[in-house]
């Protein structure tokens, strides 16, 4: 029998086998980590025809004659170089820029290695899985000083704490703020007090099931009943609202009021209903005003300027103010300052206010006036507060004034000069106007907490593999870790499938490695890595290989022509 027919056998086997490796590279040449391989041919066994033989003196040797039996398959090897990325905009795709696999884990446990890195969260048991539901493995929670592991990584986002609701309304100088204890957006609703005279005696505060909502609460508190605090005041209307909830705490939870200032707000005794919701017997403070233009002209070196006056205790000074600036030199341990009076009134109905600014003064502070002497019959301890630019600022307006061009105040002769300011106070007095019945109080912003989502936080995944999320309430915080794996030969790995591999007893065991860390590479985000076919190669080997399969094919036939010649040799 002719050997070519077998070795062209043999030939285009392999040629078909080659075109399979081809064949699957092109198939592949859009799917991410894919890795190319490629066959790998060698020759079988020889007959030999002639055994070599070695020359003489006279005669020289000859070479072995062998016919080869055709080729095989002798292997297909693995092409590990890396490719390029493709952009994804997707935060969970990632990429290896360097050595190295992820981690991933099947149902039953065992792991295999990849370099496609098209993450997800599953929704069911918050792991990172990759796109074929396969949990991909390192570090759960915080990764700081953990060393690099193979476990699932469960993204356990802490709760958010619950968001109060809360309203701040300010009534004649008091400032009221209501709060929701439970923070759900149940929270969001108004709040209104409303005084009732028809209550009976007992009905302290009442809230009417009708008229109840989660968007709307009236409250009737009682005209008659006395109420000893705003917290009295909150016990019973809380205990209101849920006997108009039917037993049930209001979705809200309970409420509570404060307000500031709260000194003296309830005198001995309490207060009646009538009296909360209609007054707050508290004093408007008195005010001291400078007007634009006396503030550019007239103030005291154009820029000590009034701020407020003070209404604990009661302020009874009113009519116009004059102010005084004085430049008192150093004298002993006693710094340089400035001494500034302020004069209430005229005549028997004069008051006085002085404070000073001293060389440790600076800018932005303020200085209180306090009335010296206190005359008698007066509250003591009123003062002014007035604002001030600083003991330097001060000397150095002052020295710019025209009056004073030229004259250097620490050299003066005169130890005290003066610049001048006016104004007009008006005394503080009882209030006399609605109280907590004068405003509503809408209660915005409320959060339920509780249980986060990856959607609600973001997350993301750094170049050293840390998976961040932005919790609302805690910031940027880390939840776990992709560690990466290296193998001493990684074209020893075995493919599985889905762009899988599994090591080997050539490949290595895995390494275990933060990305970025020991010859890994580290991640870049919103990136996958495309396969490494090269696809205009691929093409140049399929022709040579077509080519191969029909030079063996036509051994064949030629190898066939020669047979049928020798049959007939008989005829």
């Amino acid at each position: 029998m002719l050997r070519s027919l077998y070795s062209a056998v043999s030939g285009m086997k392999a040629h078909q086998s080659q075109l399979d490796v081809i064949g699957n590279n092109i198939a592949n040449v859009n799917t991410f980590g894919f890795k190319s391989s490629r066959g790998r041919f060698s020759d079988v066994f020889y007959q030999t025809l002639q055994n070599a033989t070695g020359g003489s003196a006279t005669m020289g040797g000859t070479n072995a004659s062998q016919i080869c039996y055709g080729t095989q398959l002798a292997g297909i090897d693995l092409d590990m170089s890396r490719s390029a990325f493709q952009s994804t905009n997707r935060g969970l795709d990632v990429a290896i820029a360097g050595e190295g696999f992820f981690q991933v884990q099947d149902s039953d446990g065992n792991i295999f290695y990849t370099r496609a890195g098209a993450l997800q969260i599953d929704p069911n048991s918050g792991n990172l899985t990759d796109a074929n539901g396969y949990t991909v493995l390192g570090v759960s929670g915080d990764p700081l000083g953990k060393a690099p592991g193979s476990n699932k990584i469960h993204l356990d986002i802490p709760s958010q704490q619950a968001a109060k609701a809360v309203k701040t309304e300010t009534i004649n100088g008091i400032r009221y703020t209501l709060t929701s204890e439970k923070a759900t957006t149940d929270a969001n609703v108004s709040v209104n007090f409303v005084v009732d005279d028809t209550l009976p005696d007992g009905a302290d505060a009442v809230v009417k099931d009708t008229e109840m909502n989660t968007g709307s609460l009236t409250v009737r508190v009682n005209a008659k009943s006395v109420f000893s605090s705003l917290s009295d005041l909150m016990d019973k209307v809380n205990t209101a609202i849920t006997q108009a909830n039917g037993g049930k705490e209001y979705p809200t939870g309970k409420l509570s009021l404060t307000a500031v200032p709260d000194g003296g707000l309830f005198p001995a005794g309490g207060l009646t209903g009538a009296e909360i919701l209609g007054y707050n017997f508290d004093v408007v403070p008195g005010e001291l005003t400078l007007s634009a233009d006396d503030a550019a002209t007239n103030g005291v070196f154009g820029s000590l300027l009034p701020k407020t006056v003070s209404s604990v205790p009661k302020f009874t000074a009113e009519g116009d103010v004059t102010f005084e600036a004085h430049y008192v030199k150093a004298v002993g341990d006693k710094k340089a300052a400035w001494e500034i009076t302020a004069t209430v009134g005229t005549g028997a109905n004069e008051r006085k206010f002085v404070g000073y600014i001293d060389e440790s003064s600076t800018a932005a502070n303020s200085v209180l006036l306090k009335e010296s002497p206190v005359k008698p019959g007066e509250e003591a301890g009123q003062y002014i507060e007035m604002k001030h630019e600083g003991f330097t600022k001060l000397s150095d307006v002052w020295q710019g004034l025209p009056a004073n061009a030229g004259k250097d105040i620490n050299t003066e002769t005169d130890p005290s000069m003066s610049s001048q300011g006016t104004s007009t106070v008006t005394a503080s007095k009882d209030s006399k106007e609605l109280g907590l019945g004068q405003k509503g109080f809408v209660l915005a912003g409320g959060t339920a907490g509780g249980t986060l989502s990856s959607s609600q936080v973001g997350v993301s995944i750094l170049a050293n593999g840390i998976v961040e999320v932005n919790h609302p309430d805690k910031g940027k915080i880390q939840v776990g870790r992709i560690d990466l794996a290296t193998f001493e030969n990684p074209y020893g790995l075995e493919e599985v499938g889905n762009s899988y591999f599994q090591q080997t007893a050539n490949s290595g065991n895995a390494k275990l490695c933060q990305a970025g860390t020991n010859g890994s590479g580290a991640l870049k985000s919103s990136a996958l890595e495309m396969s490494n076919v090269d696809i205009s190669s691929e093409f140049s080997d399929m022709i040579v290989t077509q080519r191969g399969f029909q030079a063996n094919s036509r051994i064949i036939t030629v190898s066939d022509t020669i047979l049928e010649e020798l049959v007939n040799l008989k005829r």
